[in-house]
C-alpha cells in the first residue's frame, strides 16, 4: 500500500469521525441555549467564509454564468436542504440517533443513481436496501410516543433523514457539476448562496442568541461544528474521493455512529437500548451489502471481456 493510498485512508477516517463527533458536540451545544436555526446559520456562514479566505490560496478557476445558477440550486440540496435539516433534526432527537441515521445516505444515493443515473439494481442491492430500510424504520418506530430524556423524537429522526436524501438528491443530480471544479469553488459558493437563503428563516434565532450568553465551552462547541465538522470535514472527504473507489469511501459512515454513540454516551446524553442496536446491526449490514454490489461501469466491462 503505497504513501497515496494510506493518505487517502487516513483522510476519511479523519472526516468520519469529525462527522461522527458533531452531533454530540452540536447537541451539547443545543442543551446550552444556542438553537437548531443558529447553530445552522453559524455553520453556513461560517463555512463560507472559511472557504472563501481557503480559496485565495487555491488554483483560481472562472466559473460560467450557467454553472453559478446550478451552484445555488446544489446549494439548496447539498447544504440548506441538508444541514437545516440535520441539525434542527438534532435539536430535537440525540446525537445517538442522528448519528446513526447518516448511515443511510449510501442506500439512499444507490436508489437515486437507478432512477436518474440507469445503475443496474441486483439482488445485492435490494437486499441491501430492504434491510437498511427495516433499521431506520425500527429506529424511528422505537422513539414511538415522543421523546424521552437521552432518546429521540419521530420527528427529529425524520428530519434526519430527509438531511440524507437531500444530500443524496445532490450528489446524483449534480454529480458531472461537483467533478469540474475543486472543492474550494464548489464550496464557497454553495455555503455563500445557502447562507443567503437561509438567513430569512433563522434570523429572528439567531438575533436573539446574539443577546444571550454563553459560556466559552459552548462557543469551543460552535467552533468544532463549523471549523472541524463543515470546513476541514469537505476537505479531507476529496482527498479520499480522489485516491479510493466510492465503495471504499463508503464504508466509512460506519465510523459516524461509532464515534457519535461512544461520545454521546460516555458523556451521558444519550441510551443505547437493544432496538437501537439491533437497527443499527441491520443499516450497517445493509449499506455494506449495497457497498459490494456491482456498478453499472464493471458490468459493463465484464460483459466486455465475455
Amino acid at each position: 500500500m503505497n504513501v497515496k493510498v494510506i493518505r487517502a485512508h487516513l483522510a476519511l477516517l479523519g472526516a468520519a469521525s469529525m462527522w461522527g463527533l458533531m452531533s454530540p458536540m452540536g447537541k451539547a451545544a443545543m442543551e446550552a441555549g444556542i438553537t437548531g436555526l443558529s447553530l445552522a446559520t453559524m455553520r453556513m456562514i461560517g463555512g463560507a467564509v472559511c472557504f472563501w479566505i481557503a480559496s485565495l490560496f487555491a488554483p483560481k478557476e472562472k466559473v460560467s454564468s450557467h454553472d453559478l445558477m446550478l451552484l445555488f440550486f446544489a446549494g439548496l440540496l447539498g447544504i440548506v436542504c441538508n444541514q437545516g435539516c440535520f441539525t434542527f433534526g438534532l435539536s430535537l432527537t440525540s446525537p445517538i440517533d442522528a448519528s446513526i441515521v447518516t448511515t443511510t445516505m449510501p442506500i439512499v444515493t444507490m436508489i437515486l443513481a437507478a432512477l436518474f443515473l440507469k445503475e443496474p439494481v441486483t439482488p445485492k442491492k435490494v437486499i441491501g436496501i430492504f434491510l437498511g430500510s427495516i433499521g431506520a424504520l425500527m429506529l424511528i418506530l422505537s422513539n414511538q410516543g415522543g421523546s424521552v430524556d437521552g432518546g429521540g423524537s419521530i420527528l427529529g429522526d425524520a428530519l434526519c433523514i430527509t438531511a440524507q436524501v437531500s444530500f443524496a438528491c445532490y450528489l446524483t443530480i449534480f454529480k458531472k457539476l461537483i467533478s469540474r471544479y475543486n472543492v474550494f469553488t464548489l464550496m464557497k459558493w454553495m455555503f455563500t448562496y445557502a447562507a443567503i437563503c437561509f438567513i430569512p428563516f433563522s434570523y429572528r434565532d439567531f438575533s436573539a442568541m446574539t443577546t444571550m450568553s454563553f459560556s466559552a465551552t459552548v462557543w469551543m462547541e460552535v467552533g468544532y461544528v463549523v471549523l472541524f465538522g463543515t470546513f476541514f470535514a469537505y476537505i479531507l472527504m476529496l482527498v479520499g474521493q480522489k485516491t479510493l473507489r466510492p465503495t471504499v469511501v463508503s464504508m466509512y459512515n460506519y465510523i459516524q455512529p461509532i464515534v457519535g454513540t461512544t461520545v454521546s454516551v460516555f458523556l451521558g446524553m444519550g441510551v443505547f437500548g437493544w432496538t437501537k442496536a439491533l437497527a443499527a446491526v441491520l443499516i450497517f449490514v445493509g449499506v455494506y451489502v449495497v457497498t459490494q454490489s456491482k456498478s453499472r461501469a464493471q458490468m459493463l466491462v465484464e460483459g466486455e471481456k465475455e
